[in-house]
Formats: structure tokens, C-alpha cells, sequence
């Protein structure tokens, strides 16, 4: 799974690295979590960064607090499992980042968190899929989930789910009016010869700590 991740690069980078316009909305998060609104790229506004609830709630659903299970997406899956299908269809979005967290186990009582990211420290971005929720009362609610996949060699030894991690040249595709069975070769590991992880301190674990500090190395 995907359950925390860091996007803290300075606006113009990310203009020019997305080719997006960033507004005054934007503000660097070392330690983005569910629940939180978070900057993601949609195909309805594929020129702007615009923010989301992390968390997806399928248009259909009668509890917006399905969002909470739903941070994560299976690739394997996403093309049959109602709660996914339509937003896979119709609703695609990337997630920039600038690095992930994950949590190895060494014990069933102890686990350490890992920082990773690309070996250039460039900026990625996820695949996604996004969903607007109505209320009773009217009020419109965007969501987005993170797809996942197999881990890949880096990654087996931390833990036992990725993010799908698109390439660069694969992003408009993923965003484009391209059938949906044409992206799910899009839907794997990322080359693992381009990542690198190191831990760093428990800092991460509440989500109420978002400093750069949270990305420093730390020895266990």
C-alpha cells in the first residue's frame, strides 16, 4: 500500500516539470496523508494542480467515510471492482511526489519507516483515479485514490506493495482518452535500478509532523 508520501518541491518546479500552472493554494507537505487535501493533476483540468481529498468516495456511495478505506486502488483489480471501475474509465489523475513512505516489519511490535524515491531526486508522479461525491445537501466532494502494484526488488525487502510510479513519457497517456485496456500494461513495477530508500525517524508516523526534517536519514 501507499499510506503517506512527501511533495515539497518549490512551485516553479513543478510548473515546469508538469507543465501545470500552481496557484497560491499549493504548499510543500513532507508527510501528506488520507483525509488530507493534496495536490493532484485530473484529466477535466489536466493544466492545473488542483486538490483532492485523499481517500476516494465512489459517486454512488451513501457514507463519505468509505473514503477511508479506499486511499489505495489495486491495479490488478481496478478494471472490475465496482468501488474503481468508473474512475478507471473515466476519472484519471496523476499524483506528483517527490517520495514515498513505507514500513518494514522486524517484529509484529516493531517496524521502521523508510523514505523512498528516485536516485536523481526528480519529482514522479502516481497513477490515480479520482471521483466527485454528492452530498444530501448538495455539496460536491473530489476524492482520489493511489493504485498499487507488486513490489519491485528495492521494494520486496521493505515491503510487500508499491505505488504505481508512472514514467514520464506514460503520464499523458494515463490522463489522455486512451481505452483503459490499453493502460493496464502501464500498471507495473517501477525499474528499480532508478529508486533508492533509506529510513528515517518515527517522525513520519503521525501525520501531525510535516517538516523537512521527516526526510532525513536515521540509523536504527
Amino acid at each position: 500500500m501507499c499510506g503517506r508520501f512527501s511533495f515539497s518541491p518549490l512551485a516553479k518546479i513543478i510548473e515546469d516539470r508538469f507543465d501545470v500552472k500552481v496557484d497560491s493554494t499549493y504548499k510543500p507537505r513532507y508527510n501528506s496523508a488520507p483525509s488530507q487535501n493534496l495536490g493532484i493533476i485530473s484529466n477535466a483540468n489536466p493544466g492545473k494542480l488542483s486538490f483532492m481529498k485523499w481517500g476516494l468516495v465512489p459517486f454512488w456511495a451513501k457514507d463519505p467515510k468509505i473514503g477511508n478505506r479506499m486511499i489505495n486502488s489495486k491495479s490488478e483489480t481496478i478494471a472490475e471492482k465496482p468501488a474503481f471501475r468508473n474512475a478507471f474509465n473515466k476519472k484519471r489523475c496523476l499524483v506528483p511526489a517527490d517520495s514515498f513512505y513505507e514500513w518494514k516489519r522486524l517484529s509484529p511490535k516493531e517496524k521502521i519507516p523508510y523514505r523512498i524515491l528516485l536516485k536523481d531526486e526528480s519529482l514522479f508522479a502516481m497513477a490515480g483515479i479520482w471521483e466527485t461525491w454528492k452530498s444530501p445537501e448538495g455539496e460536491l466532494i473530489n476524492t482520489f485514490s493511489i493504485l498499487t502494484t507488486s513490489p519491485n526488488k528495492l521494494m520486496q525487502n521493505i515491503h510487500d506493495r508499491m505505488p504505481v510510479i508512472l514514467r514520464p513519457e506514460d503520464e499523458q497517456k494515463w490522463l489522455g482518452n486512451t481505452d483503459p485496456k490499453d493502460l493496464l500494461p502501464l500498471l507495473k513495477p517501477y525499474d528499480e535500478n532508478l529508486m533508492t530508500a533509506y529510513p528515517v525517524s518515527t517522525l513520519v508516523n503521525s501525520p501531525f509532523n510535516d517538516s523537512e526534517k521527516i526526510h532525513e536519514a536515521v540509523k536504527y
